[in-house]
């Protein structure tokens, strides 16, 4: 018993269950159905219990099986994941890396950040996924991302603080909003129209606060902030997102009476935490250097 199970018979044992059989198992690993029948065999015997019972014909995890296979899912993405990291560093870097961002993240800063680790790693294929709401948590879950910047954390990952980011309320100057005279209440806003950004998740919700009827949805932020600046209606938007437009006169904050800001912290989140890759980390280096030095006040780094 003290010798290490292969992580064939492991496989074996997810491919019956996720597959749907021991026929089905044998087609998905490229084996024989009396292969992948050994490797249960071998694995029910080097264990001293069952983990399939019979039910017609379908092989149904027994009690101790479905133990097992949460287990045996861990250890076989584990294993995929340091076989991953092993190719990678044989390689010197990954020749792919995907990079799911949060549209709070500002696009100036990310832009920074691709130059400053694209004249190190030039080789390296970059895809940028520009995510709303669900739409990380989605992008983790599907292995659509190796580094993401999020709002939240997903369960079952980690992350670390990367830049608190702090929400105004906005209208362009010309906008009916800016001409009460006075400060602006929440029956207001109300009256007018807002500008909201579409989850890019399946839950298709959208970053709407305010609940009002009249709502123009877009599917990209930078939409929205160009349906603003036209005097199309009011947002809330991350304001180092729209710091040119603040800095140009194109959008003015508003003088809410109260919920002026809102506050949000984005995190960085590595898909293979225990395996980043030399290109994802030295990503995720380049974006907490560049947002400690480039974000001002609103870097939460120490």
């Amino acid at each position: 018993m003290n010798d290490i199970i292969p992580i064939a018979w492991w496989q074996a044992l997810l491919a019956v269950v996720d597959q749907g059989g021991y026929a089905q198992a044998a087609e998905f690993l490229g084996k024989s159905q009396s292969a992948v029948s050994y490797s249960i065999q071998q694995l029910e015997d080097h264990l001293g219990l069952r983990v399939f019972r019979t039910e017609g014909r379908r092989a149904v995890p027994t009690p101790a099986g479905q133990v097992l296979l949460r287990r045996a899912r861990l250890l076989v993405d584990h294993a995929r994941n340091l076989e991953s990291a092993a190719r990678e560093l044989a390689a010197g870097r990954e020749s792919l890396l995907r990079l799911a961002v949060d549209a709070l993240f500002p696009e100036w800063l990310l832009l920074r950040a691709l130059a400053v680790f694209g004249a190190d790693c030039g080789s390296t294929r970059i895809e940028v996924l520009e995510t709303v709401l669900s739409g990380t948590d989605e992008a983790l879950a599907r292995r659509e991302a190796d580094l993401v910047v999020t709002p939240r954390i997903p369960q079952g990952f980690s992350g670390e603080p990367l830049l608190r980011v702090r929400f105004v309320a906005v209208a362009a100057p010309g906008h009916a909003l800016h001409a009460l005279g006075r400060p602006v209440e929440w029956a207001d806003l109300r009256q007018h129209r807002q500008l909201v950004v579409r989850d890019s998740g399946t839950r298709r919700q959208d970053a709407g606060w305010l609940d009002a009827e009249q709502r123009w949805t877009f599917a990209h932020m930078a939409g929205s902030i160009r349906a603003a600046c036209a005097g199309l209606g009011f947002a809330w938007y991350p304001e180092l997102r729209i710091r040119e437009e603040l800095a140009d006169g194109r959008l003015r904050p508003l003088p809410l009476a109260e919920g002026r800001h809102r506050y949000a912290t984005l995190y960085r989140v590595f898909a293979r935490p225990e395996f980043p890759g030399p290109a994802c980390r030295e990503l995720a280096d380049v974006l907490e250097r560049l947002t400690r030095e480039q974000a001002g006040d609103a870097a939460i780094l120490e």
